[in-house]
């Protein structure tokens, strides 16, 4: 069977979207006009266009009155709205590099917002845990969890610079099997601007998350700070 030639505006928007995720036509800045990638490409300005509008259509790109075509900030879709996995996992299913930074790991008394979600008693011992969660080496989120030391006191010994909390779970029979997620859009306080490079005030996604194992118990309840401009999540309801 002959393989079929992709059209040459095809090929050209390959080659631009190629320059744009290594970096050659980086993030928010002005791609070279029309007529020049025309000559550079040795081709029509209508073929030359037709490439461009396609990218634009993607996401890639955005046209701009009297400046020209930019490279738009593409958002990383998170699906964790519809699925339970690690980060690290859905970040490397995308062809993303995860990293973790590890902030804060240690004991704690329960306060009473972690009380009512985990179901403890008043000021209950908790391992409270603080990771900064980068995607490409950009920070994208900042995580604080909160797990019953009762309940898995070996979490202790565990690095989750690198160990996957759910993992870890899953080790001592505590499978997260289903969680419940209430979503704020706030701003950013300074703390976590600075964390997340942004700035003061820019609107984050503020996600509350209640773990459940099988038998419905909460095992974990974390609180997760993304940063607005680079994030977005898929909803997928089925009736």
């Amino acid at each position: 069977m002959v393989k079929k030639e992709l059209p040459k505006y095809q090929v050209i928007a390959n080659d631009l979207l190629n320059k744009i995720q290594t970096g050659i036509y980086a993030q928010n800045t002005i791609i070279p006009p029309e007529t020049e990638l025309a000559d550079k490409y040795q081709v029509s300005r209508p073929t030359m266009r037709q490439a461009i509008s396609l990218l634009v259509n993607q996401g890639y790109l955005e046209r701009r009155r009297k400046r020209g075509t930019l490279v738009k900030k593409v958002k990383i879709e998170q699906e964790f709205t519809h699925l339970i996995e690690s980060y690290s996992a859905e970040m490397s299913a995308k062809g993303i590099y995860p990293k973790t930074n590890l902030l804060y790991f240690d004991e704690e008394k329960a306060t009473p917002e972690v009380c009512k979600n985990l179901q403890l008693p008043e000021k209950a011992p908790v391992f409270k845990l603080v990771r900064l969660r980068y995607a490409n080496d950009q920070p994208i989120v900042l995580v604080t969890t909160y797990v019953p030391k009762q309940r898995i006191p070996e979490l202790i010994n565990y690095n989750f610079a690198q160990d996957s909390l759910y993992s870890t779970l899953e080790k001592y029979h505590l499978k997260v099997t289903r969680v419940i997620r209430k979503l704020e859009v706030m701003e950013a306080e300074e703390t976590t601007a600075n964390l997340l490079n942004i700035a003061v005030h820019k609107p984050i996604f503020y996600f509350h998350t209640q773990g459940l194992t099988r038998d419905e118990q909460p095992i974990e309840y974390s609180i997760a700070k993304y940063r607005g401009d680079i994030n977005s999540f898929i909803i997928d309801v089925q009736r």
